[in-house]
């Protein structure tokens, strides 16, 4: 049975594991990448919080579900369970509008559109897929590869031909 104060504990719950920001990009918080799935209380009043990791070895995962126990835990719920989901797999597709925004805004290019997925075999490259990426700073598109790979695997760093700096882009996944 769902009650106005069952209800209202959700919306609480789901608010708290909402904030817990990203360990690697502290801007964003889970609910801006696209990690957190659902939030539910069960009858007996334990707080199930589903996400996604962005991919299969993220190492930031450990934290983030570290996180959303201690900051539930501190917000009065006692019992709390993190489950982890891999289908459907993460898409930088996921990340919202306001996430994409405040990675601009702190220096990153947000990804592009991801490539459309099919059932299986996935095409192996052996080479970097060309993209079209603009600079975060300036806007232009006149951009250079420096590494496929930055701090994270997840993003790339690059450097504006234009204004000369150097930035990272969240690849598309």
């Amino acid at each position: 049975m769902v009650t106005a104060a069952s209800t209202a504990g959700e919306d609480r719950a789901r608010a708290v594991a909402a904030a817990v920001a990203d360990p690697e990009m502290p801007m964003l918080t889970i609910a801006d990448l696209g990690v957190l799935r659902d939030v539910r209380v069960e009858p007996d009043g334990a707080v199930v919080v589903t996400i996604t990791p962005t991919y299969s070895g993220c190492p930031a995962m450990a934290t983030i579900r570290a996180d959303i126990e201690y900051d539930l835990r501190a917000d009065g719920f006692v019992a709390v369970r993190v489950d982890t989901v891999l289908s459907p797999p993460w898409s930088s597709d996921w990340i919202t509008p306001d996430g994409r925004r405040k990675l601009r805004e702190h220096g990153y290019s947000p990804p592009g559109p991801a490539q459309a997925r099919t059932g299986g075999p996935i095409p192996l490259t052996l080479t970097s897929l060309p993209r079209a990426v603009r600079c975060p700073y300036c806007g232009s598109a006149a951009t250079e590869l420096v590494s496929p790979f930055s701090a994270t695997a997840c993003k790339a760093l690059y450097r504006c031909r234009d204004c000369l700096e150097p930035f990272d882009h969240v690849k598309e996944i």
